[in-house]
């Protein structure tokens, strides 16, 4: 028998040829044995499969370094092995879970889509400490546990503090013959971290920057003079809280207090960066230090991605009045034509409304700013509509209350040049609905972009299979340019490229088949049909009518279990807030009955379900290239847009889902019959608003639904506790406003849809091709290039940066 090998003869036959085209082997050899030898701590001789992680990290973070820089300056493989398991390592690096459901992962995608187009651009965020909870299932309920994914440190960021920043808080204004002056504040310190955000093979690589808060050395040390100075130095958490934790509602608005210091923190500390590179750059301006802020909007854009960064517009009047002495009308011209605002969502519950009194505590300044930015805004609509006072009580920022009120998608209505939605149908109906009096005065100032995903992630990274036989018929450009998936439809069908589709997905789904066996505990059938809905957990995303299909498909397998189903294995992941009830009964209930259907021997491998627990950015990795079937079932006029439904789409999944969304243009794209679409539209959904939506009708008249609900509130899946689910059963029948009993009837049946085209392996598989072709239009490279060009005033450039080792132009 050989002899083991020891960490030292590993290391030698470590080879780094070929990785991602790094350049020369042997320093790069060098680079990674260099990194693992400080990497090993030193009592400790062996390397750990995390040691040869950041290693590797490391050595990959070097070579970004130098293309990193020159980006900077220049704007102002097949088999990368390395002797290692490489998906081992990709499983040891963390999630960074810096975001709530879409938004944060959309701005992930928009960020590789700037550095691809080659634009000049910075992310910013907040360096979460823990960042979105990590989800456990225990006996069926969501427990949360806190997400410390920065305990072993992370290989990617560069801390920078030379640019570290002050940021004001409470305090008052004195109002001086100099001016309005914000004094008496507390201040936190802003310390940036920079991780490299690489363009696909083009050598630019952008910086993300996140801010974490410090305590400046000299806080509350007034303390010390009465002599608790260990006090003193437990109050500095108290400032670095701001960036301790994520607050982890998705379409719900918290107002609490730490939370407005949050977003008035990320906003400040961005603000002076912007400001600090723009006086310092030349942009062919010979003035060693720049004063003039004229050019500032033909420099500079900054995109409000939601309103969360609303007190940019604030924020950027008070420096422009109160610091650089621009006048009150410069000021507003310049801040207008610099901001912009994405809508993300319409649902009243998620849109941001401080209560006055807290900005008269927390930002007294930026109040008397609001209050000034809404007296010219009112005068002018007055102008407009003499006399109409509804007007202006509808279109104030101040509503009116106890507390009274600031409405900050209003602030940013108002104080950016341009408002879009995220997809066609959600800036129709911001236009027609949310903003209509603000749209009626400033038409011009909306627009729609719809979303898109990066292709490099949700393509060539997560499924290379489908990549590899996409690349064999059409050549690599379309990783760079989408629509070019289109001269796929010349295969359609073409036998061998069918087959090789399938195969592809049938390889994906027992991938992920013994992925789950190995982390449930259930055999999954590999030959059903996958059927996969994850999402944030919320009532208006509907999980609710998914278990109901589930539970009809399971009654009808038990009132004719002889006859022949289609086999199907349900999947429902996704997080619910930890505070929102409903969501964590509507993960119960699912839970429960999935533990009766997976345990029912008649039932067999005909269906099955399971909640797909911690669902994250890495689990969908795995997941979406094995889906057969993505459920994107919203109530029409709900979800804004959506870029779930875009990742399986250009997966190959096929889309059962609901005229919302940019569902809405992914059927306008593939064709409609190549999606299967149920349900009631944005005008039916309107229609029953105003006609009033009776459950009991529903439940009178449908035999199957009556059956199911009866199920639920009799205690068939809670035995134990009959009574669990009455919540649940109330809502649905007295309180629904998302009226899942509408649709249900329609959803069943196109359900059966499914089922049938399922027995036809190459019909689905024609369908699958026709839905990949057509899902060029959903890349970020589009949406980027829209947004660069009918907002930002730039254009998106093909010039690729000659890497550090070639001289520059």
């Amino acid at each position: 028998m050989a002899k083991p090998l020891s960490d030292h003869d590993r290391r030698k036959q470590i080879s780094v040829r070929g990785i991602a085209g790094l350049g020369d082997v042997v320093e790069i050899k060098k680079s990674f044995n260099r990194h693992l030898h400080f990497t090993l701590v030193k009592d400790r001789n062996v390397a750990t499969p995390r040691d040869y992680y950041f290693a590797l990290a490391h050595t990959v973070r070097d070579h970004l370094v130098g293309r990193w820089i020159r980006t900077q300056q220049y704007y102002y493989e097949k088999d990368p092995k390395l002797g290692l398991d490489l998906e081992e390592l990709e499983e040891i690096e963390e999630d960074a879970g810096l975001g709530n459901g879409g938004l944060g992962r959309l701005a992930a995608c928009f960020l590789d889509s700037l550095a691809t187009l080659g634009l000049a651009a910075y992310g910013y965020g907040i360096r979460y400490e823990f960042g979105i909870f990590n989800q456990k299932i225990s006996s069926g309920w969501q427990v949360e546990e806190a997400d410390d994914w920065l305990r072993y440190g992370n290989p990617w960021e560069k801390a920078r503090p030379e640019y570290m920043l002050p940021v004001h808080f409470y305090g008052r204004v004195e109002h001086t013959e100099e001016g309005p002056k914000w004094v008496d504040t507390q201040v936190v310190l802003a310390m940036p971290y920079d991780t490299p955000v690489p363009g696909y093979k083009n050598n630019t690589v952008n910086t993300m920057r996140l801010w974490s808060a410090k305590a400046p050395n000299d806080f509350q040390l007034q303390k010390f003079n009465v002599g608790d100075y260990i006090q003193a130095v437990l109050d500095r958490n108290l400032a670095e809280n701001i960036s301790r934790v994520l607050y982890p509602n998705d379409n719900f608005f918290e107002g609490k207090e730490l939370r407005l210091k949050q977003e008035y923190f990320v906003v400040a500390a961005t603000l002076q960066d912007i400001i600090r590179r723009f006086k310092s750059s030349k942009f062919g301006c010979r003035d060693p230090v720049r004063t003039s802020y004229e050019s500032f909007p033909d420099k500079v854009a900054i995109q409000l991605n939601d309103t969360h960064p609303a007190l940019a517009i604030p924020e950027l009047m008070r420096i422009l009045v109160d610091v650089e002495k621009v006048s009150w009308e410069k000021a507003w011209e310049i801040t207008s034509k610099t901001c912009a605002y994405t809508n993300h969502t319409v649902l009243p519950e998620a849109l941001e409304r401080w209560p006055v009194y807290m900005f008269e505590k927390l930002l007294p300044r930026h109040l008397e700013i609001i209050y000034e930015i809404n007296h010219r805004h009112l005068d002018r609509i007055a102008a407009l509509y003499p006399g109409d006072n509804e007007r202006l009580r509808r279109m104030s920022l101040i509503e009116e209350g106890d507390p009274k009120r600031i409405n900050m998608a209003h602030l940013c209505v108002v104080g950016s040049h341009a408002v879009n939605g995220v997809a066609r149908i959600h800036s129709e109906i911001v236009k027609s609905t949310v903003f209509k009096d603000f749209h009626d005065v400033e038409p011009e100032k909306f627009q729609n972009k719809t979303n898109g995903i990066t292709p490099r992630r949700w393509l060539l990274l997560c499924n290379p299979g489908l990549a590899d036989i996409i690349a064999e018929k059409i050549g690599e450009e379309f990783m760079t340019d989408l629509f070019q998936l289109k001269k796929l439809l010349d295969y359609i069908d073409n036998e061998v490229f069918i087959r090789d589709v399938a195969k592809v997905k049938q390889e994906n789904k027992q991938k992920l088949a013994a992925y789950l066996e190995k982390e449930y505990k259930v055999k999954i059938n590999p030959e059903s049909i996958f059927d996969i809905q994850v999402k944030r957990i919320h009532e208006y995303k509907r999980q609710l009518l998914n278990c109901l299909h589930i539970i009809t498909y399971y009654n009808r397998i038990k009132k004719e279990p002889n006859k022949k189903f289609v086999p199907r294995t349900i999947m429902i992941g996704g997080k619910a807030a930890p505070g929102y009830h409903m969501a964590k009964m509507i993960i119960k209930l699912i839970t429960s009955v999935a533990a009766v259907v997976n345990n029912d021997p008649v039932v067999g491998d005909r269906l099955k379900v399971i909640f797909l627990e911690n669902y994250r950015v890495s689990l969908a990795e795995k997941v979406i290239p094995a889906a057969d079937l993505s459920e994107q079932i919203s109530t029409a006029g709900t979800e804004a847009s959506g870029t779930g439904n875009m990742k399986f789409m250009l997966n190959g999944a096929l889309t059962i889902g609901t005229m919302d969304g940019a569902n809405v243009e992914m059927a306008e794209e593939a064709g409609e019959e190549n999606l299967f679409i149920f349900g009631m539209r944005v005008d039916d959904v309107e229609a029953m608003d105003r006609k009033g939506y009776n459950a009991q009708e529903y439940y009178d008249r449908l035999p199957e639904l009556r059956q199911v609900m009866d199920q639920i509130r009799t205690g068939f899946f809670s035995p134990q506790k009959p009574e669990l689910f009455k919540d649940i059963v109330n809502m649905l029948m007295n309180h629904d406003r998302f009226k899942v009993f509408a649709d249900y009837e329609a959803y069943i049946s196109c359900q059966e849809k499914v089922n049938e085209l399922y027995k036809n392996p190459k019909e689905w598989t024609k369908k699958v091709i026709r839905n990949i072709a057509a899902s060029g239009k959903f890349s970020s490279d589009r949406t980027i290039s829209e947004y660069a060009r009918e907002i930002w005033g730039v254009e998106p450039s093909a010039v690729k940066i000659p890497p550090p080792n070639e001289p520059r132009d």
